[in-house]
């Protein structure tokens, strides 16, 4: 009897056993799990990557807001005036038997020989018209119109009439006064673009600060190298082969970088100098506003016709133009973080700064105006304290 009863009573105290020892578990997981919680949600902040959440003691700043006026600094170069040049053609096929023109910009006269040719078809119509006044056909006078019109002058057919003789050398004579250039060359006779976009809108202050601006303009007349037609070469009807630039009106032309486009205006007034001597500043007005895409860069060209002046093409030239900003917020550029094609500030908050990407505009004396709305953000003063050089920055839109 007493053998019986401890063997009954020894599975139901394992039971209770078991049953009691799962409770003390499940109790301490879970009072585990409420502690882990609220560790967790104290510490939120601590937790996160020093990429997306930075914890630091740094002066903050908030964004300038206000109307501002500042000067950019452009380089330019004096050059030719396009709507005064003249071209020189060949209005008969030949070979050119004698040219007096040896180099680019060299100095011509209204009425100077500049070539002579020889023409097969040409010395046809010589041919034609003497036997047509021979026989006192009544096709003289189209006999003599045909020569007028493949390009000899009166004179040279009364000439030709009254000797007998062909003329089998035509001359060319310049149309007009100025400078020479040989058509294959009046590509290189514009502006190029800027070798380097600078930083931002390459500006100075009014107050004296200083800005990169944009690469130097080279030359635009080309230096005084040989032509390339030779004296034997043949050429075509019609073909186009110097071009007369006149030196009595002249053009300033300066590259502005594609950002100031829009407030760039005609009749807007700047100062120029020549680069070696800026005591000969004077005052201009944009008469032509050109958008350029050149050498795979956007940039604008801005030109300033010259009435009266002391200038010489190919003069390096340094421009002021003022110009007023009403809109956006402006940071110091220290406060600005560049990532690949990101911009970035750090903002703080909850005692913490977080990297926010923000729409830049103009970078003018050191500031850079922001676009995005900015206005009550606290931003850290200085973007490079808070950068990791080794890691990835994760920014909040």
């Amino acid at each position: 009897m007493k053998n019986s009863y401890i063997v009954n009573i020894i599975p139901a105290m394992a039971v209770a056993i078991l049953a009691l020892a799962a409770c003390k578990s499940k109790t301490a997981h879970t009072h585990s799990a409420g502690h882990a919680q609220g560790t967790d949600s104290s510490v939120a902040a601590l937790t996160q990557p020093v990429n997306a959440r930075v914890i630091a003691t740094i002066p903050v700043i908030k964004a300038e807001s206000g109307t501002r006026i500042y000067t950019s600094e452009v380089s330019g170069v004096i050059t030719y005036d396009t709507r005064r040049q003249t071209s020189i053609a060949s209005r008969v096929g030949g070979r050119i038997e004698r040219l007096l023109i040896k180099y680019n910009y060299q100095p011509v006269k209204q009425g100077q020989l500049i070539m002579e040719i020889y023409s097969p078809e040409l010395a046809a119509a010589q041919r034609e018209l003497l036997l047509v006044a021979r026989q006192g056909d009544q096709l003289l006078s189209a006999a003599r119109q045909r020569l007028q019109l493949l390009g000899m002058q009166t004179a040279q057919i009364d000439q030709v009439l009254r000797t007998g003789n062909i003329l089998y050398r035509i001359p060319v004579y310049s149309n007009s006064n100025g400078y020479i250039l040989e058509k294959t060359s009046s590509a290189s006779t514009t502006a190029p673009a800027p070798a380097a976009a600078p930083a931002g809108d390459g500006m100075n202050s009014m107050g004296g600060g200083s800005a990169p601006s944009a690469a130097p303009a080279t030359a635009t007349a080309a230096a005084t190298t040989p032509v390339m037609l030779r004296e034997g070469q043949y050429v075509s009807a019609g073909q186009s082969l110097f071009t007369i630039y006149q030196a009595d009106n002249l053009v300033a032309e300066f590259s502005f970088p594609s950002q100031l486009a829009s407030r760039l205006k005609l009749q807007q007034q700047l100062l120029f100098y020549p680069t070696h001597d800026k005591a000969a500043m004077q005052p201009g007005t944009i008469g032509l506003i050109e958008p350029v895409f050149r050498n795979g860069q956007n940039f604008t060209l801005v030109r300033v016709y010259l009435g009266s002046h002391h200038f010489r093409a190919g003069q390096l030239l340094t421009g002021h133009i003022p110009l007023v900003y009403n809109e956006g917020w402006w940071l110091p550029k220290k406060a600005i973080y560049h990532s690949g094609n990101n911009t970035m500030v750090f903002r703080k908050t909850q005692g913490a700064f977080v990297p926010v990407t923000v729409e830049t505009g103009a970078t003018v004396a050191e500031m850079v105006q922001i676009k995005t709305p900015i206005a009550d953000w606290e931003i850290a003063s200085n973007a490079a304290y808070l950068v990791d050089s080794e890691s990835f920055i994760k920014t909040n839109p």
